[in-house]
């Protein structure tokens, strides 16, 4: 959803968690001090034979459809997570490789390779919403043309270079994974968001509506029925893009390959 995006790219997540709580909590106990105040018989707890009776129900529907939701998207995140550090590792294995070729095309590829992981690096505010930028696919295509062009002369060369060949390629095919997580992977859809907040609603309304002449003790009640609510949406929130926000991985992998070929301080 366009909205969830723009809350984790702008917003950040302690004020996110925050405004939920605030906002579930005090919306809930709102409509809690106007129905005690609307319908006192509530407080005699006729009806709660029947609330003891649902309440459960909605509660285990409720919790095992977001354990679902939220084990679904952290596993994603944990996806994404291991697609980019595979990216990084490879680029890193190939850095390390480099001693084995001539000074000229050994150069190239170093080259090659630093204009890959700057570039990677600088293109992940648009990657990590599914749009490569073009100077990360041209150091890319460079990189294979670098290493296209090397003429082994001997058996160890050659076989450096078959391995780097795969390497790359498992590379490339990192990148396009990554990217295409990046961009198919976008939280729940609206249909279950309505789901959601539906049996939410549900859990609040009727922890709302269950009888108790105790004000304090329902009032309590309530805040931590509300507190629940608004936890499970924050996460749900900040688990739904793999890319973004403070539970989403980070370009650190890819960065390791240019500390790698940067000259010690």
């Amino acid at each position: 959803m366009v909205v969830t995006r723009w809350i984790v790219i702008h917003v950040p997540s302690w004020l996110l968690l925050a405004g939920l709580l605030v906002g579930v909590a005090g919306g809930t106990a709102a409509v809690q001090a106007f129905v005690r105040h609307r319908f006192p018989r509530l407080e005699r707890g006729e009806h709660n034979e029947i609330a003891q009776f649902l309440f459960p129900v909605i509660a285990v529907v409720y919790g095992f459809l977001i354990g679902f939701i939220v084990l679904a998207l952290w596993g994603q995140v944990n996806t994404a997570d291991q697609t980019t550090r595979t990216e990084g590792a490879l680029a890193v294995q190939l850095a390390r490789g480099l001693d084995v070729f001539g000074g000229p095309e050994r150069a190239r590829i170093r080259r090659g390779l630093l204009e890959y992981g700057r570039a990677a690096s600088a293109e992940w505010p648009s990657a990590a919403t599914g749009r490569p930028t073009p100077a990360a696919e041209q150091a890319l295509n460079r990189l294979h043309a670098a290493y296209e062009a090397v003429k082994p002369r001997d058996d160890t060369q050659r076989a450096f270079l078959t391995s780097s060949l795969g390497s790359l390629r498992d590379m490339s095919r990192a990148r396009t994974e990554r990217l295409l997580e990046a961009r198919s992977n976008i939280g729940p859809p609206p249909s279950l968001w309505l789901v959601i907040f539906l049996t939410s609603g549900l859990v609040l309304g009727f922890s709302v509506v269950f009888g108790s002449r105790r004000a304090r003790m329902h009032y309590g009640m309530v805040a931590a029925v509300s507190v629940l609510v608004a936890a499970n949406l924050f996460l749900l929130v900040e688990l739904g893009y793999p890319f973004l926000g403070e539970f989403a991985t980070s370009p650190e992998p890819l960065r390791a390959v240019v500390e790698v070929l940067s000259p010690p301080r």
